[in-house]
């Protein structure tokens, strides 16, 4: 067994927000682990992300699918020699890299064929949804260090990502100056596109809950758009174009997008990546959710305070995923209670 841990690999490879609600596990096994290398196997697209983890030492991209890259992986891996590894998101081909590369210490769900590969094992049955996605990552980190013997730290606490204030405000006058806003301006970002397995709000319905909103100035609309998401922020656009709308296409990577999502004083979307960005972050958030069980408010829960998340699903008389049905008045109610009447309207 081993007592004093020097190197950790975490594995999470998949979506941009799965990967984003694993910062409170980072944050642990830094708290918990000073000296030791903390790694991250990641996507390759997430890895900007990863790179702006205060408790990830060095970031691993995976190589993706196939005999010659799991064999690549799994000889990169073994150069290393982790002590252990703990792994978020199980695949057969990550488990069968990972036992390939002989690290000591597997450690990774009970679910699966996958688990055949580990010899440490955590049950969790994710399936039924019955907490938040980073209580479940952070589950598995606090097994490790049980049986090291380790005290587990203190409960998470937000923000979980955070960048130097002077780097913030450096940012936020240049996006002021790009876009021709004043400097008392506060920001409402909305967020139309989505690139994961749950249903979102249709882009006329984005635009309803914006004109019941009702957002005056000093507040401005800024409509954001990853790739492949610019032609719904302009369908958005053109629905509410009495607002002066602003589209902010990200073109400067994924590093610089969180940047920006930082200078939203409210962030409104669907699940999806650059949500839980905004969460990480801190900032305040309102998201609509699926009532499925797998893709619930709970179970996707953002990882910015409470008092600074709202959350809107269809109510319990409609389809789990008919996104249709969505109360907008009455999330528009919530949301300028919460946020904008408090942080005045101009």
């Amino acid at each position: 067994m081993i007592t004093s841990p020097q190197k950790i690999l975490v594995v999470r490879n998949d979506k941009l927000g799965d990967f984003m609600l694993t910062c409170p596990t980072f944050a642990l096994l830094r708290e918990a682990l000073p000296d030791a290398r903390i790694d991250a196997l990641v996507q390759d697209y997430t890895a900007p992300m990863a790179e702006q983890f205060a408790g990830i030492d060095t970031v691993i991209r995976d190589p993706g699918p196939g005999w010659g890259s799991t064999l690549a992986l799994a000889r990169r891996l073994r150069r290393e020699r982790y002590d252990a590894v703990i792994v978020l998101f199980s695949t057969t081909r990550i488990g069968l890299a990972l036992w390939l590369a002989g690290i000591p210490v597997r450690l990774a769900p009970a679910t699966k064929l996958a688990q055949i590969f580990y010899n440490r094992r955590v049950r969790q049955r994710r399936s039924r949804s019955e907490k938040p996605e980073y209580e479940y990552n952070r589950d598995l980190a606090v097994a490790l260090l049980q049986e090291w013997g380790i005290v587990e730290p203190g409960p998470f606490t937000p923000p979980c990502l955070r960048f130097p204030p002077e780097e913030r405000e450096a940012t936020r006058k240049d996006f002021l100056a790009r876009y021709r806003l004043p400097d008392d301006s506060r920001l409402l970002f909305v967020h139309p596109g989505h690139g994961g397995s749950a249903n979102n709000l249709r882009v006329d319905q984005f635009a309803e809950l914006i004109r019941q909103l009702d957002p005056v100035p000093p507040w401005r609309i800024v409509i954001t758009a990853g790739p492949g998401e610019e032609s719904q922020a302009r369908a958005l656009a053109d629905g509410i174009a009495d607002r002066q709308p602003i589209v902010h296409v990200s073109r400067e990577g994924l590093a610089t997008f969180a940047r920006h999502l930082d200078l939203a004083d409210l962030f409104i979307s669907g699940s999806t990546g650059p949500l839980h960005i905004a969460g990480a972050l801190d900032r305040p958030t309102a998201a609509f959710y699926t009532r499925r069980r797998s893709a619930t408010s709970l179970r996707w829960q953002t990882l910015n305070a409470p008092e600074r998340r709202l959350a809107f699903s269809p109510p319990e008389t409609a389809e789990a995923e008919d996104m249709s049905q969505v109360d907008l008045a009455a999330a528009a109610q919530a949301i300028r209670a919460r946020f904008i009447a408090v942080s005045g309207e101009g």
